[in-house]
């Protein structure tokens, strides 16, 4: 069988509906993907997230690669194992934890707990990313046979290859480095996977090339010929959500897609709000992951169904919720909107009680899975413009 199969094309654009075949399962398309970033999606268990509809979760390379280890985890049997979920495991490369986290970390962007492995990036060569870890002070270097033999011992079912990361905006020539450079790790990235895939923990495993180029439309068209030549099972669309504004990302989508592929799937990288994975399916991609739903859960931001269609996200701190009595989302049936109120919720938050951070992450998940389902119902009944229409889209 194939690995991916189109089930149905949008009648007036690129959005179609898919069935990715895994070796731990089915996963329809267009989906969004949990961020399981060290092997646990945040305050939530697997049941809970395969009862509101998740059937694959996103696991972070570069930490399970420095703790636990990924030799401990295959030797568990793998990712799988390891954390209790036996639905499809995608796994990035690790590339963009060292570029993101070590560049905000020397900006000062973030504040990083004693305990948390933090990369400082020290050097981008042809061999690979070479940091330094903070959690050991060792140095290491990412090589991309390294990134790929690191996910065939967790056992993930889509791996990504090592990627450069330049964000935006850049200067077209940083983007053809970055994409040449890339390019070549991913040429040594495939070699290495066809080697060793038949003694992997998954010999089901498939890997995809990750499509770079910055906002420039000849480079974005290179990238993703050559990766072509090269011969993935899927792709990446990288070098997104790193600072442009939403007007960019379509166009860079609407020029990249295009050049890809059509039996093959798009995953969408760090992508996004709603109305930005509505557009994007409407531009033919698949799928997609995002720390939204878990991140601003952890602030107390509840992403909500509005009457009129659309939504909105409340901060459930500010006072003006202090005597709400009513649920966070009506036409929510998550536990929170089924058992609390607003004001409970806020004084769990207020009160800095872990159960208001669990239900305000159970909630966003349900919604972001909940969404993912009528984008895939408005694709089924030819009714996806008139869901962008809500969203002022069109």
């Amino acid at each position: 069988m194939n690995f991916f199969e189109i089930k149905k094309k949008d009648e007036k654009g690129p959005a179609r509906l898919g069935l990715m075949r895994t070796a731990h399962g089915e996963v329809r398309t267009p989906a969004y993907l949990p961020i399981g970033t060290k092997g646990s999606v945040k305050s939530v268990t697997a049941e809970e997230l395969k009862f509101w509809g998740a059937e694959m979760i996103l696991a972070n390379t570069y930490h399970l690669w420095l703790r636990p280890g990924d030799a401990l985890i295959h030797k568990a049997g793998g990712l799988h194992k390891f954390i209790g979920w036996d639905g499809p495991i995608f796994t990035d490369s690790g590339g963009f934890q060292v570029f993101s986290l070590g560049e905000k970390k020397k900006a000062g962007e973030r504040d990083f707990t004693s305990s948390e492995p933090v990369p400082v990036l020290k050097k981008v060569s042809e061999a690979g990313v070479e940091f330094r870890n903070e959690l050991d002070g060792a140095t290491h270097i990412l090589s991309p046979e390294a990134s790929v033999q690191i996910q065939s011992n967790l056992g993930s079912d889509i791996a990504l290859v090592l990627d450069d990361v330049p964000g935006l905006p850049a200067k077209k020539d940083r983007i053809k480095k970055s994409i040449d450079l890339t390019l070549r790790w991913a040429q040594r990235a495939k070699t290495h996977f066809e080697k060793i895939i038949s003694t992997s923990i998954n010999p089901g495993q498939h890997l995809f090339g990750i499509v770079q180029g910055g906002d420039f439309e000849d480079l974005r068209e290179k990238s993703a010929k050559e990766l072509r030549k090269i011969g993935f099972d899927g792709y990446g669309i990288g070098g997104l959500a790193v600072g442009e504004d939403a007007e960019t990302m379509y166009k860079v989508l609407g020029y990249t897609v295009p050049h890809l592929e059509e039996e093959k799937p798009r995953h969408l990288l760090g992508v996004g709000y709603p109305e930005q994975i509505l557009k994007a399916v409407s531009l033919g991609v698949d799928t997609f992951d995002c720390v939204l739903p878990t991140r601003n859960g952890r602030h107390g931001q509840f992403f909500i169904n509005r009457k009129s269609g659309g939504y909105e996200v409340i901060d459930i701190t500010k006072k003006q919720y202090e005597e709400d009595f009513i649920p966070v989302d009506n036409t929510c049936s998550c536990y929170g909107c089924m058992h609390h109120n607003r004001a409970y919720i806020r004084h769990l938050f207020q009160a800095k009680e872990p159960l208001g951070i669990r239900l305000a992450t159970m909630h966003n998940l349900r919604f972001y899975l909940d969404f993912m389902e009528k984008i895939r119902r408005a694709i089924e009944f030819d009714s996806l413009a008139e869901m962008a229409k809500v969203f002022d889209l069109c």
